[in-house]
């Protein structure tokens, strides 16, 4: 077994204000964990944990520089199970301060998806997929292996 398996652990967020954005995230209905500090905050989401941790930090500790403006060439999903559930999904991510990046509609892959970006402008799709139908714990089903 590789010592590098393809799974997900963790998505880390930078953000300017560690206290703003657990507000926006708990808006949106995350919890933040016990292990959660001023510094950093941990939510579970869906068995993966979404932390978010100062820009500045995290670039430190990643070694790269924080500045850069524009898209990152990462967005982030949250797949619901109908359209109207997408539509009402960006409307409370606009009620707890995000930004409507692009309103629910017809995509190019046959299923139903908007955008929109928290306060840091971290990009988040809302999707209805049909070809990959949620399981009973919201998890997404992904087709069997490529032949």
């Amino acid at each position: 077994m590789p010592d590098l398996e393809p799974r997900l652990s963790f998505v880390t967020l930078g953000v300017e204000d560690v206290g703003r954005s657990r507000k926006f995230y708990e808006a949106l209905g995350f919890r933040a964990s016990a292990a959660s500090q001023p510094e950093v905050a941990f939510f579970d989401a869906g068995g993966v944990v979404l932390a978010i941790f100062g820009r500045e930090a995290l670039a430190a500790d990643a070694s790269v520089a924080a500045a850069g403006s524009g898209f990152s060439g990462l967005a982030l999903a949250h797949n619901v199970n109908s359209e109207p559930d997408v539509d009402r999904a960006l409307r409370e991510a606009v009620a707890a301060g995000a930004k409507l990046l692009k309103p629910g509609q017809r995509a190019f892959w046959g299923g139903y998806s908007g955008y929109f970006a928290d306060p840091d402008g971290h990009v988040w799709e809302v999707a209805y997929n049909p070809f990959m139908p949620l399981d009973e714990h919201g998890r997404v089903t992904l087709p069997g292996p490529a032949a």
